[in-house]
């Protein structure tokens, strides 16, 4: 992850108290998660910076403890859309676990907060040739996000922008744990794989109509109930598979 290296400060985990946010490595017995604390270290991330480049070489896997990032898959004619977002519940970077030494998407920090905890391909491999349980819970995290793609890709296909955008405003909703946090037109944009005309109108009757407020690159949620009814059935299966 040579982009977060050159611009994040990094140290020990487990100097830290913040070091089990992220409910991957929180799900690891506890004789797992110390073998492997020494050789986590936390990361201080900004927005918009790049964890992850498409078609490079996967070199860590960071386990965000707050906040959200992107997954972007970029055609070669330049349309990017977001396929998935990542928090605290994740790992950019898991499909090591399968196999995978290419990454196979850009990932993007779209909303930082408390960082990440990164830790070395080269570590994950040892522990995976030990049969670890950290093996184990990245492939079933890869399992769930494999199962989460599919209904994304149907998602962005079948319905409309104002549903899509509403899912997503829930889900970001749901990761933030707040009614208010940043965002930009063009996040949207990209996140719902249309132009920012487009973005502009579904936002302008969204605050039309009081279900939230935007301004100065924030966004507040003011009646999640009302978004709940505009949002497609995709949000409640992507949160039960959550």
């Amino acid at each position: 992850m040579p982009a977060a290296n050159s611009a994040a400060r990094e140290m020990p985990a487990r100097a830290l108290s913040i070091a089990r946010g992220n409910h991957l490595l929180s799900s690891l017995p506890e004789d797992e998660y110390q073998r492997i604390s020494p050789h986590l270290r936390h990361t201080l991330l900004h927005a918009k910076q790049m964890l992850q480049r498409q078609r490079h070489p996967i070199q860590q896997i960071v386990f965000p403890l707050a906040g959200m990032c992107s997954a972007v898959k970029t055609t070669d004619d330049g349309h990017a859309i977001e396929l998935l977002g990542i928090g605290r519940e994740g790992a950019v970077g898991a499909c090591v676990a399968w196999g995978q030494a290419d990454a196979p998407t850009d990932v993007v920090v779209q909303i930082a907060d408390d960082g990440a905890l990164s830790l070395s391909v080269d570590v994950f491999k040892a522990e995976a040739q030990r049969g670890g349980a950290l093996a184990d819970v990245m492939s079933d995290y890869c399992r769930l996000w494999t199962l989460q793609l599919m209904q994304a890709a149907a998602c962005n296909a079948l319905h409309s922008a104002e549903k899509r955008c509403c899912r997503w405003l829930l889900t970001t909703h749901d990761r933030m744990q707040a009614p208010s946090f940043p965002i930009t037109q063009e996040l949207l944009a990209i996140a719902l794989g249309v132009r920012r005309p487009t973005v502009t109108l579904v936002m302008a009757e969204l605050h039309r109509d009081g279900v939230v407020t935007y301004g100065r690159g924030r966004m507040t949620i003011v009646d999640r109930a009302a978004l709940l009814e505009r949002s497609c059935e995709c949000y409640a299966v992507l949160s039960q598979s959550r």
